[in-house]
C-alpha cells in the first residue's frame, strides 16, 4: 500500500511539473542572449524536481593537477604507460586503444575490442575532466582513479595482463628506469606506482574551451541563437539539468533509464553487479556531457549513434520495458527513474538542444603520442 501511495504522489508531482512547463514564458533569442549574459543567479529558475540536488551549469573550475611542477614527472610517466601496448599480455593493446585522444578519449565504437578480439559489453567513455568524478566506470565499481587504472589491464576481456607479473615485465625495459627515477626517486617498479602514474596522467586531461565557455566569459556572439534556445530548454522544459548539471554536466550519480534489457539477451544490470543491491538494478552512472558530440556512439552499451534518436527517447520519458511472460511478479524488475517524463518537445526544440550540445563540445585535442622506452 505504501508503494502505491508513493507512486500516486510521484505522479501528482510530475503533473504539476508538466503544468509548469506549459505555462513558462517563451523568450526570443535576443532576450535569452541578454539574460544568459548576466551572472547565473539572475538566470530563469531551472525545472528541477523536488528533492534533486543540483548545481548550476557554468565554467569549469581550474584543474588542480595539470600545472603542478612536482606532478609533471609522474604525469609524463603515466602518459608513456597509457600509450604502451606492452602493458597487455599480447603487447598489442594499450589504454589508448580504447581511449584515443583524437576520438574524444573514447574510440568511436559501440563496445571496445580487447584481448583475442573479444568484444566487451560496455562503451568506452571519454576521459576529459575525469579528475572531478568519483566513483569510476559505468557501474561505479572503482572508488578512485588509482583503483580504476589497472582494472582494464588485468581484465581478461581487455588487456589480459596479470598485475603481479607486470612490474617484472616492465623492469626488463631499460628505458623505463629514468622515468621511474624522475617520478618516484628510484627505479623500482611496483603496481602501486603504475596505477598512481596512470591515474595522475588521466587527471591531467581537460576539455578545451567550448563556445559555451567563451560565451560565459563575455563573448556574446560565441553561441548561436539556436544554441541559446537549446541552453534554455536544457535547463527548463527538457529537464536535462536534473541529472546533467554543474560545470561538467553530470551529477555523478546513478539512474535507471530503462536500458537494462532485464531478462533478455543484452541484459546488463549496471550498478547492481557491483553493489548487489536490488535498488541498483539497471542503474548506470550519469556521463558528463562535456564534448559529448565527439564521443559517440552513446549510452553505457553504445547502442545509439543518432543523437536525435536519443532525444526522441527522452522526449517520450525514456524506455519503459514491460516484464516478459513469467516475470510479471518479479519483485526485482527495474523501474525507470521517475525523473524521466514525457516532455512534448517539438522537432525544432530538439534541434536547438542538439545545437547546445555542440556548443559544449570543444574540438578534440591532438596529443602527440610519446616515443616508447626501449
Amino acid at each position: 500500500m505504501n508503494k502505491r501511495i508513493s507512486i500516486i504522489f510521484s505522479s501528482l508531482i510530475l503533473l504539476v511539473s508538466v503544468a509548469w512547463i506549459q505555462v513558462q514564458h517563451h523568450y526570443t533569442s535576443d532576450e535569452l542572449r541578454k539574460i544568459y549574459s548576466q551572472p547565473s543567479d539572475q538566470w530563469p529558475k531551472p525545472n528541477v524536481s523536488e528533492g534533486v540536488e543540483w548545481k548550476e551549469i557554468g565554467l569549469m573550475p581550474e584543474n588542480p593537477y595539470k600545472n603542478v611542477d612536482s606532478l609533471k614527472p609522474i604525469i609524463e610517466l603515466g602518459k608513456v604507460l597509457f600509450f604502451d601496448p606492452r602493458l597487455s599480455s599480447s603487447n598489442q593493446i594499450s589504454c589508448a586503444s580504447c581511449h584515443d585522444p583524437e576520438l574524444g578519449w573514447s574510440n568511436g565504437r559501440s563496445q571496445s575490442v580487447g584481448h583475442d578480439h573479444q568484444l566487451g559489453k560496455r562503451n568506452s567513455p571519454g576521459l576529459n575532466n575525469i579528475w572531478q568524478t568519483e566513483p569510476l566506470f559505468w557501474d561505479g565499481r572503482a572508488a578512485n582513479l588509482e583503483e580504476q587504472a589497472l582494472m582494464p589491464v588485468e581484465d581478461p576481456f581487455e588487456m589480459h595482463q596479470k598485475i603481479n607479473f607486470l612490474p617484472t615485465k616492465l623492469s626488463k625495459i631499460e628505458g623505463y628506469k629514468k622515468y621511474f627515477e624522475e617520478a618516484f626517486g628510484d627505479e623500482t617498479i611496483t603496481s602501486e606506482r603504475l596505477s598512481s602514474a596512470i591515474a595522475y596522467f588521466q587527471r591531467s586531461l581537460v576539455s578545451r574551451n567550448s563556445d559555451f565557455d567563451n560565451f560565459l566569459r563575455g563573448r556574446e556572439d560565441a553561441m548561436s541563437d539556436e544554441a541559446l534556445q537549446g541552453m534554455h530548454l536544457f535547463r527548463t522544459k527538457a529537464r536535462c539539468i536534473n541529472c546533467h548539471n554543474g560545470p561538467f554536466f553530470t551529477d555523478n550519480k546513478f539512474h535507471n533509464l530503462g536500458l537494462h534489457f532485464y531478462g533478455g539477451r543484452f541484459e546488463d544490470l549496471g550498478r547492481f553487479d557491483f553493489t548487489q543491491d536490488p535498488e541498483d538494478i539497471g542503474k548506470f552512472k550519469t556521463p558528463s556531457l562535456r564534448d559529448v558530440m565527439y564521443t559517440g556512439p552513446w549510452m553505457h552499451n553504445g547502442f545509439f549513434n543518432d543523437i536525435m534518436g536519443i532525444l526522441q527517447m527522452y522526449d517520450n520519458g525514456m524506455a519503459r520495458p514491460k516484464p516478459r511472460p513469467g516475470m510479471e511478479d518479479d519483485p526485482n524488475f527495474p523501474e525507470t527513474s521517475e525523473l524521466l517524463i514525457k516532455l512534448e518537445l517539438t522537432i525544432e526544440e530538439k534541434e536547438q538542444i542538439i545545437a547546445f550540445l555542440h556548443s559544449i563540445s570543444a574540438p578534440n585535442f591532438r596529443m602527440t603520442r610519446p616515443e616508447l622506452p626501449k
